[in-house]
């Protein structure tokens, strides 16, 4: 987007004349644009080239060839960690493409990429039988201080069976306020036919879930819930023997067989390791409603190993910033990212075979 604008400026001003407008000075007309494809170490950009009438113009950001590729990861860079000032943005056009774009220019540039990722984030939403919930945290300069703020994120799987990101918001923390403002906004745009959430058990997370879908049916991430058990296992030698239990009762084949293997797992561990026990009886519990679901689904609903991978993902496209100046840089690069692999997801295969 930053490119299309510089390139428009660059005619303007090849031409003398801004768009529509009358002047003496004029040395040719603006026709259109063409659409171009420039591939780059940044990825695929889909560019709409300026073209001209009576007069021979070429933007001189796609002659530079190389040199103009490595500016431009220098700018990108620089844009997210300077939280795509206007006044930074501009000196970089000029090592760019070679010409000076005024902050007003840049600013038109950005305020049309937070339109379109604002519009994109407040999308109506329909039915999504399974919607996966989680959070990961960036670095932000809040208040003159550097604070850890929660990204949080929510994917559903709809009746086609396909993925999509359906929400995505910074907050300064993950507490049970700001979990269910983040929920209360998805169920205002609309989203309903949800039949099972799947996420950790982070306690803002569980009592916002439980105020704003009260009597929609809840799979704690069985992931979780084996790394969570080995803080209650009190020596080394007994590690592997309980994961492999727990295991044990996630791969039942029924919700009775599983409940029978965890009666068993309680009185195995009952006395040489009573915490385990204990929380055995509360916590496997809620990573059995899978059972409850086609067996199809169970291997993709169990966990929110999904939401993981977009995290990693998100990972490797923010570490470039390290350090974001505030909520608003953070919320632009993050939205970017993931409004670019839920368009991949809802064109791509189906993650889920569901019958109608």
């Amino acid at each position: 987007m930053l490119l299309n604008e510089m390139m428009k400026v660059e005619r303007s001003r090849h031409l003398q004349a801004a768009p529509y407008e009358r002047s003496e000075q004029r040395q040719g007309y603006a026709n259109g644009f063409k659409p171009k494809r420039l591939r780059t170490r940044v990825g695929e950009l889909d560019l709409n080239v300026p073209q001209t009438r009576a007069s021979d113009f070429y933007p001189s950001c796609l002659e530079k060839g190389l040199k103009s590729e490595r500016a431009l990861r220098l700018a990108l860079a620089e844009a997210y960690v300077q939280g795509v000032s206007t006044r930074k943005m501009a000196n970089l056009t000029q090592e760019l493409c070679g010409i000076e774009v005024s902050s007003s220019e840049v600013s038109r540039a950005a305020q049309a990429l937070d339109e379109t990722l604002s519009a994109w984030r407040e999308r109506p939403l329909e039915a999504m039988p399974y919607v996966y919930l989680d959070a990961r945290y960036e670095k932000v300069r809040h208040g003159g201080q550097v604070v850890d703020c929660a990204i949080l994120l929510a994917i559903g799987v709809d009746h086609l069976g396909k993925r999509s990101v359906l929400g995505v918001s910074v907050a300064l923390s993950e507490q049970e306020v700001d979990w269910r403002k983040f929920l209360v906004g998805l169920k205002d745009r609309g989203l309903h036919g949800t039949e099972l959430f799947i996420s950790d058990a982070h306690a803002g997370l569980k009592a916002a879930r439980k105020a704003v879908f009260p009597s929609v049916p809840w799979q704690r991430c069985q992931f979780h819930v084996q790394q969570n058990a080995q803080k209650y296992v009190p020596r080394q030698a007994l590690k592997r023997e309980v994961a492999e239990a727990i295991r044990g009762v996630f791969n039942a084949p029924t919700r009775q067989e599983a409940e029978r293997q965890l009666d068993l797992l309680v009185k195995a561990y009952q006395d040489i390791a009573p915490r385990l026990a204990e929380w055995a009886v509360e916590a496997i519990p809620e990573a059995l409603s899978v059972f409850s679901f086609p067996d199809a689904h169970r291997k993709r609903i169990r966990t929110s190993s999904m939401v993981e991978r977009l995290n990693k993902e998100l990972k490797r496209r923010t570490r470039v910033a390290t350090l974001f100046p505030n909520e608003a840089s953070c919320l632009r690069l993050v939205s970017a990212v993931a409004m670019e692999i839920s368009d991949e997801w809802e064109t791509g295969r189906v993650y889920l075979t569901i019958k109608q």
